[in-house]
């Protein structure tokens, strides 16, 4: 009986025994099931240090256009106000620094440039005047030249950043539209006359709380529009022209950035996603999705692609944050896709430019205004060699005054005695 106890007591052991490992096996496969859906599925979070590029470190027309872009709202005035003569007195200036991004006073500012602005006296009470120099006079008017020849670029450009705009009315805020006019190379005068420089192709909205919108007129819609990077897709034969397409991007790693394995893997990954264009809705995309931020990617890559240098400071960037539909934490974007975008932290801030446009220049078409503004700088290069000669010029005319004056100092006896008796 006993035996028998023992016996039944033992088989319930093993059965508890091994019902036991049964369950912690199939909770260990449950966990790996669940580890490896986690993997599929959830966010990857992308880290890559930052390396310098002296390359794009060294594009003058990207971080000297904050220094010309005052120059040039100087030069407009004087020709806005004088398309004659091309000059104007200094009050007509002083007090308008701020507006025209001027960080100092106007009549230093207008000194520190002698190839752009010369100086002379005005007719009344010797108030200085300021004049464009003949240099800077012709290059204004090839650049005005190229506003006209190439007009219908520029207002497709404006388009294009108008259909990317979320909602279904496609409006733009003026006040944002106006922030941008120095990336977009629109004249200065695009905006203030718009009755005669929208001619059809836009036409101005009311949206509220008195804010005024830009809208594409009836006259611009020419369909639907294809992107920078599907138009290069559909040349090299790898895009059929259908909707959601998968679509790589263009990859150009800087020297002696490495990428880890787990951010390669995903990479490639996220290359081989659908690409979503700009000007499509994509209202159905699940946020923090690698799908949602492919789309957010092609939107900075066609939008930089627009631009006149292809660059922007990356404050104005996240100013288009509510208007395109981007996430409030669209920066990352630039920091997780280094192959794409650089970011250069010259000037005291942060610059976003597209490695696409300086590393495969046949890519994406160069802006009509790009040679324009190049000649701008060149000109503005020309004032630093003159400053330099003035300051040469000066420490020579120092130099000689003290040689006079040690001369005088250094009479022999001979010399003051024949002084003293004469005198």
């Amino acid at each position: 009986m006993l035996n028998q106890k023992g016996c039944a007591r033992n088989l319930l052991q093993k059965i508890f025994f091994f019902s036991c490992q049964i369950s912690l096996h199939s909770l260990s496969n449950c966990r790996n099931l669940s580890r490896v859906f986690i993997q599929r599925r959830a966010y990857v979070d992308v880290y890559m240090d930052w390396k310098k590029d002296t390359y794009f470190e060294s594009i003058e027309s990207i971080h000297r256009s904050i220094e010309l872009k005052p120059i040039i709202a100087l030069k407009n005035c004087m020709v806005s106000a004088s398309p004659q003569d091309y000059c104007i007195p200094i009050s007509a200036v002083s007090k308008r620094g701020l507006e025209l991004g001027i960080p100092f006073k106007v009549a230093r500012f207008l000194r520190k440039y002698p190839s752009f602005f010369e100086e002379f006296e005005g007719p009344k009470y010797n108030l200085p005047w300021f004049k464009l120099t003949p240099t800077a006079i012709q290059i204004d008017k090839e650049e005005r030249e190229v506003y006209e020849e190439h007009k219908n670029d520029i207002v497709d450009r404006l388009k294009k950043l108008i259909v990317m705009s979320v909602g279904e009315r496609k409006v733009l805020p003026l006040k944002v539209i106006q922030g941008l006019q120095w990336y977009l190379g629109l004249p200065d005068e695009f905006l203030r006359h718009p009755e005669r420089n929208l001619d059809g192709h836009f036409r101005i909205v009311e949206m509220g709380d008195g804010l005024k919108g830009l809208a594409v007129g009836s006259n611009g819609n020419d369909g639907v529009m294809m992107s920078i990077l599907q138009q290069n897709a559909m040349k090299k034969g790898v895009y059929a022209g259908g909707e959601r397409e998968a679509i790589a991007f263009p990859l150009f790693p800087s020297k002696g950035l490495r990428l880890k394995r787990k951010i390669s893997d995903w990479m490639n990954e996220f290359q081989r996603l659908p690409y979503v264009s700009p000007y499509e809705d994509s209202s159905d995309l699940k946020m923090d999705s690698d799908l949602s931020e492919k789309r957010v990617v092609g939107i900075l890559h066609e939008l930089l692609g627009l631009f006149v240098e292809h660059a922007a400071e990356r404050k104005r960037l996240l100013c288009l944050r509510k208007c395109l539909g981007l996430p409030q934490k669209v920066h990352k974007a630039f920091e997780r896709h280094p192959h794409m975008f650089y970011l250069s932290l010259r000037n005291k801030t942060c610059t976003v430019i597209l490695k696409e446009a300086y590393r495969e220049k046949s890519a994406i078409e160069a802006h009509p205004i790009a040679n324009v503004r190049k000649k701008y700088i060149n000109l503005m290069k020309e004032s630093e060699i003159i400053q330099k000669k003035r300051r040469v010029n000066n420490r020579a005319t120092k130099n000689e005054a003290n040689v006079n004056m040690k001369d005088l100092d250094c009479m022999d006896d001979d010399t003051a005695e024949v002084i003293n008796q004469v005198s």
